[in-house]
C-alpha cells in the first residue's frame, strides 16, 4: 500500500499576483536525480547549485493606446448646423472654424438685447413716480440676464471659451452690483428727504444703462459661440466620443496635452452617447440642442499608454522604467515605452481589485528587427510587459526550489547528502531563476524539483 505523506506545497512564483516573469539566463546546473515507485512512477527529486547569474523581473498589466489631448465641441444652443467648414479625417488647427450653429432663439435674444440698450440710453432713468419699483425692476432683469449667460456658457464644450464667458459673467454681475448699491442709496436718501430726485434718478437711470449693456454683452457673446472653433489641433471626427466599449477603454482613451489627464466623454461636454449602431454625425441643416456633441476634434501627434498596474506591483513602478507593448490589433509587432509617471490614486481594475493608472509614452513599433509596424489609434487595447528589477550579478536558484512554509520562503539545502530546511530572502524574481539575498550562497546544493516529497533529514542525492 502506498503511503500519502503530507508536505509543504512547493512555492509558485506569481500565481497569487498578477504578473509575469521572465528570466534573462538559465544557471548551468548538473542535476542528480533519484526516483521511488509505488505501484508507479513518482516526480523524481532532483539537485542543482545555486549560481551567480544575472536576472530580471517584470510585470504585465492591460493597456489602452491614448491620444495626447481630445476635445468635443457642442452646440451651445437650439437650432440646426447651419455650415459645416471641414470634412471627417482632416487636420485643422487650433483656432480654426469648424462649423457654425444657426440659433433663432440666440439672435432673438440678442435683438431684443440690443433694443433694449437703445432704449435705455434714450431714456433719462426710471421715472420719478417709483424709483424704488424702478431699480427692483432693473435688479430683476439684470438677474434674469446673468443667470442666461450662466446656462449658457455651461453648454459651450471648449473649455477656454466656457471659461471666458463665465469670467465675463462675473464681472459683470460684480459691475451691476456696485451701480445698484449706488442707486438703492441713492433712493433711499431722497426718501429720507436729505438728497434731491435728480441724484437719485441719475444713479437708477446709470444702473439701468449698465444693465442693458451687460444683457447685450452676453446675449452677444452667446451668438459668437455659435461659431464653433477648433480648441486644439489634431483630427476632426463628427460626434462626440463614443460610449461604446468597456470602462477601461473609455476612460484611457484620451491623455493630457492642455486638458486634464485620463479625459473622458462627460469631461469633456459630450453626453453618455447613444446605444451601439447609431452614428452621431449631425448633418447639415440637422437639428442640435444646446450640448449636442458636433464635432470632435483628436491630436494624435504624440500617442501615450495607459495601463493599469495592480496594487502589488505598482510600488516597484518608477518614472524611466522601459517596457515593450504588444497590441490585439497587430499580431508579431512589439512597440516600446517609457514611463512617465504613476496615479496618486487608486481605480478599481476591470477584475474588482485595487489598480493604479501608469502613464507612458509610447514609442516606434517593429516587425522582429527591422520592418516598421503600423501607427496605433488611441483606444486600441494593449498588454504591457515592463522591467521593473534586475541585477548583473546575482545569486540565483531555479524558481521551482522555492516554497513558503508559514508565510516564509524556504528551500530544502543538501549538506552532508541529507535534506536541511532554509529559510531564504528573495530579491529579483525571474520566471525560470530567482535572487536569493540570504540565506543560500554560490555552490550550495538545494533540492529544484520534489520539494513537496522531502522531509527534513532525508537522506538525497
Amino acid at each position: 500500500m502506498c503511503r500519502v505523506r503530507r508536505t509543504h506545497s512547493p512555492r509558485l512564483p506569481a500565481v497569487t499576483r498578477p504578473r509575469l516573469l521572465t528570466a534573462l539566463l538559465a544557471v548551468a546546473v548538473l542535476i542528480l536525480t533519484s526516483a521511488a515507485s509505488c505501484g508507479g512512477d513518482e516526480p523524481s527529486i532532483a539537485l542543482a547549485s545555486a549560481a551567480r547569474a544575472p536576472v530580471a523581473e517584470e510585470i504585465d498589466a492591460p493597456a489602452t493606446v491614448t491620444a495626447r489631448a481630445a476635445a468635443t465641441l457642442t452646440a451651445p444652443a437650439d437650432g440646426t448646423l447651419g455650415r459645416l467648414r471641414v470634412e471627417p479625417g482632416q487636420r485643422v488647427t487650433r483656432g480654426q472654424v469648424l462649423a457654425v450653429i444657426n440659433s433663432p432663439s440666440a439672435r432673438e435674444r440678442l435683438r431684443q438685447a440690443r433694443a433694449a440698450l437703445a432704449a435705455a440710453k434714450r431714456a433719462g432713468g426710471g421715472g420719478g413716480g417709483n424709483l424704488a419699483g424702478s431699480l427692483r425692476g432693473t435688479d430683476r432683469a439684470a438677474g434674469e440676464a446673468h443667470a442666461a449667460a450662466r446656462a449658457a456658457a455651461a453648454k459651450i464644450s471648449d473649455p477656454e471659451l466656457r471659461k471666458a464667458l463665465l469670467t465675463q459673467v462675473e464681472a459683470a454681475q460684480r459691475q451691476y452690483d456696485a451701480a445698484a448699491r449706488t442707486a438703492d442709496r441713492a433712493v433711499r436718501e431722497v426718501q429720507r428727504g436729505v438728497r434731491n430726485l435728480n441724484s437719485a434718478v441719475d444713479a437708477l437711470a446709470t444702473a439701468q444703462r449698465l444693465q442693458a449693456q451687460q444683457a447685450y454683452d452676453l446675449a452677444k457673446a452667446t451668438v459668437d459661440a455659435l461659431t464653433l472653433r477648433a480648441p486644439i489641433a489634431g483630427v476632426v471626427q463628427p460626434g462626440g466620443v463614443s460610449a461604446g466599449g468597456s470602462t477601461g477603454a473609455l476612460g484611457g482613451l484620451l491623455e493630457s496635452g492642455g486638458l486634464p489627464a485620463g479625459i473622458g466623454p462627460e469631461a469633456l461636454g459630450a453626453p453618455a452617447g447613444p446605444p451601439p449602431g447609431v452614428d452621431t454625425a449631425v448633418p447639415v441643416g440637422g437639428r442640435v440642442t444646446a450640448g449636442t456633441p458636433v464635432l470632435t476634434v483628436v491630436d494624435t501627434r504624440e500617442l501615450g499608454l495607459l495601463a493599469e498596474v495592480d496594487e502589488t506591483d505598482v510600488l516597484l513602478v518608477r518614472a524611466g522604467l522601459t517596457g515593450t507593448v504588444e497590441l490585439d490589433a497587430v499580431t508579431g509587432a512589439t512597440y516600446e515605452a517609457t514611463v512617465r509617471s504613476i496615479d496618486v490614486l487608486p481605480s478599481t481594475s476591470a477584475r474588482g481589485g485595487v489598480s493604479y493608472r501608469v502613464r507612458l509614452t509610447l514609442g516606434a513599433g517593429r516587425f522582429g528587427e527591422a520592418e516598421p509596424a503600423p501607427t496605433p489609434r488611441p483606444g486600441m487595447n494593449a498588454v504591457l510587459r515592463l522591467r521593473v528589477r534586475e541585477e548583473a550579478d546575482a545569486v540565483t536558484v531555479p524558481a521551482s526550489a522555492v516554497f513558503s512554509v508559514d508565510g516564509r520562503d524556504t528551500v530544502w539545502l543538501v549538506r552532508d547528502g541529507r535534506a536541511d530546511r532554509a529559510a531564504v530572502t528573495v530579491g529579483v524574481q525571474g520566471q525560470d531563476l530567482v535572487q536569493i539575498v540570504d540565506g543560500v550562497q554560490a555552490g550550495d546544493r538545494i533540492v529544484v524539483r520534489g520539494t513537496d516529497q522531502v522531509r527534513e533529514g532525508q537522506e538525497v542525492g
